[in-house]
């Protein structure tokens, strides 16, 4: 029995686990990892967040990121996938669709509700960007800090 996975091993638990810890890079080239809801498309990982979230600024600054997923409790049941690579913003209107879809479909049944949520905690929800014009200027920046993807081709 190999300790290590296989390629199809890797992707399928990465697929199936819930939550990975995503790991990029501040300034000073220190570390910031933290847990995330995420999603599998293509062999490749997406995470969702406002556009004015601390990750995204640092995935724009250095894309440099790593991304790890992990089970079981005993020293013999533990299982580990460990991702590194370069992500981007991902703005591709059908691209965000597809991500925001697949995060709803995964996570849907986990969703606190808006109401039970502090208001320090909500957050807004993946949609795709809107296409047309205003001259509203506040109307451009809620539309500017619409949520966008992270995606990961690791």
């Amino acid at each position: 029995m190999s300790v290590r996975l296989s390629s199809d091993e890797a992707w399928a638990m990465v697929e199936a686990s819930h939550t990975g810890i995503f790991t990029s890079l501040r300034r000073d080239g220190m570390p910031i990892a933290s847990p995330i809801w995420f999603v599998v498309l293509d062999r490749r990982i997406y995470v969702s967040g406002p556009v004015t979230a601390k990750r995204v600024a640092r995935v724009r600054r250095d894309p440099r990121v790593s991304f790890l997923v992990e089970s079981g409790k005993s020293w013999a049941e533990l299982r580990a996938v460990h991702l590194t690579g370069r992500a981007r913003v991902a703005t591709e209107p059908d691209l965000l669709v597809r991500v925001a879809a697949a995060l709803d479909v995964k996570y849907a049944r986990f969703r606190t509700q808006r109401s039970a949520m502090p208001a320090a905690t909500r957050v807004v929800r993946a949609t795709a960007p809107a296409t047309r014009s205003t001259a509203n200027h506040g109307e451009q920046e809620r539309r500017k800090n619409r949520v966008r993807a992270l995606r990961i081709p690791l």
